[in-house]
Parts: structure tokens; C-alpha cells; sequence
């Protein structure tokens, strides 16, 4: 009565290839993320280039900050940095975690209709 037809599988070499990809373009969206926190908290919170750097590093690797912030401008950066660090998180685990949940819903047929 009904027929059942599933896309095949992509060969695992092909698959790998995928998965660099996703893990190229999230790389690409920390580092671009990493050196907006470290221009902030150089240019607005007044830390050394090394300090700024260990500041973007802990905050957006979810590990909080190390350098007090005296100024206003630095505390609101600092503010507003770690929330979109937690959003940048959720993003970037979601797009590297994509192929994979693509591959089992395929292997579930979940995908169909």
C-alpha cells in the first residue's frame, strides 16, 4: 500500500566532510566572537591587550571574568558581552551538533513525513 523510500546515507568520507564544514564555520563565529570581547574589554574596560584577551577567553568559554572593570562603559560591554557569549554557546553547540542529529533522524526515519 504505501512504499517506503529513504534517501541513503551519505558515505562516511562525505559525512566527515560535513562535519569539518560545520566545525570550520563555528570556529570562524568564535573567533570572530573572541575578538570582539578582547577589542571591548581592551578599548572600553582599559585592560592590557593579554588581560583582555583572558577576560574575553574565560567569559565566553562560560568560565566568568578575571579583571575587575572600573569603568561604566566596561561593565556594560562586559554585561552585554556575556549574555551574547551564552547565546554564541547555545549556537555554535547547536550548528556542530547538526549533522549528527541530521544522520539519526535519517537513520530513524524521522525526517519523513
Amino acid at each position: 500500500m504505501f512504499e517506503h523510500r529513504t534517501a541513503p546515507l551519505l558515505p562516511r568520507h562525505h559525512f566527515l566532510l560535513r562535519v569539518l564544514g560545520y566545525v570550520a564555520v563555528a570556529s570562524v563565529l568564535v573567533g570572530v566572537a573572541l575578538g570582539i570581547g578582547v577589542l571591548g574589554y581592551h578599548h572600553l574596560g582599559g585592560l592590557p591587550w593579554i588581560d583582555a584577551l583572558v577576560n574575553a577567553s574565560m567569559i565566553l568559554g562560560g568560565m566568568g571574568p578575571v579583571d575587575p572593570i572600573a569603568s561604566h562603559a566596561g561593565k556594560l560591554f562586559a554585561s552585554f558581552y556575556a549574555l551574547f557569549s551564552g547565546l554564541l554557546f547555545i549556537g555554535v553547540a547547536s550548528l556542530v551538533l547538526a549533522p549528527f542529529v541530521h544522520r539519526v533522524m535519517h537513520r530513524l526515519h524521522l525526517d519523513d513525513e
